[in-house]
């Protein structure tokens, strides 16, 4: 039993480790050498930037970002891999795509002041809505169960879609969530789905005759003999 936790365990997390992994050591290494990673990060609109689309996640401005984006990262990723092992990877590459290329083509940019957007958190807005419609979307007891948790986490995260403050790339935080609800709904009919019991596939009465003389072959006929008394 603890050896086949222990495999389990490592299966849904293995993933979303050797991903921090990776970011942990692009930020130590910046850090020590004091390399300007900003501009690995996404640069709006420009040829410059388009390889932000797929590195500014790795990209992050401080201890303080690295480490409030790490955790996020790491549970909802155990639990994406851990509900919807099959589609998990795809799910995840897209929302990560996907939301970079929205980014690059709406985010924030200034021609006097360049704007890079870099951080994980395109994905963890991903991941929290996507983790919250595919259960709505699949109708699914448990899975609706685990968007709950989702909400209760991380509800409060969804307040990053707005323009509160200007030193955070709110369009990431948005399109990376759009990215998630859109991930969700192209993969609503794979992964886990809702049981559905024969009783649900069963049509009432209509295998049976609605008058005396009209039958189907499935239908059953019972008749009756009549038997006259001797005493009368």
């Amino acid at each position: 039993m603890k050896n086949y936790l222990a495999k389990k365990l490592f299966s849904i997390s293995k993933w979303p480790l050797l991903f921090l992994a990776i970011i942990w050591t692009v930020f130590l290494y910046g850090y020590s050498t004091n390399d300007n990673q900003a501009i690995y990060g996404v640069l709006p609109r420009t040829l410059e930037g388009i390889k932000g689309i797929f590195l500014s996640v790795f990209i992050h401005g401080g201890l303080d970002h690295i480490a409030s984006n790490s955790l996020p990262i790491l549970i909802l990723g155990m639990m994406l891999f851990f509900w919807y092992k099959k589609i998990a990877k795809p799910a995840f590459i897209w929302i990560w795509i996907v939301s970079g290329i929205w980014l690059w083509i709406g985010g924030r940019n200034n021609e006097y002041h360049p704007i890079y957007h870099i951080g994980a958190s395109t994905l963890i807005y991903g991941l929290a809505t996507f983790l919250f419609f595919s259960g709505v979307f699949r109708k699914h007891l448990r899975l609706m169960v685990v968007s709950a948790l989702v909400v209760f986490l991380y509800g409060s995260i969804m307040w990053g879609i707005f323009p509160l403050k200007e030193e955070i790339s709110w369009e990431g935080h948005l399109f990376g969530a759009i990215a998630g609800l859109l991930t969700a709904f192209n993969y609503r009919k794979e992964g886990p789905q809702p049981r559905k019991f024969d009783w649900e596939d069963e049509k009432e009465d209509e295998d049976f005759p609605t008058s005396g003389n009209e039958r189907e072959d499935n239908a059953i006929t019972i008749n009756y003999v009549y038997k006259k008394d001797k005493d009368q």
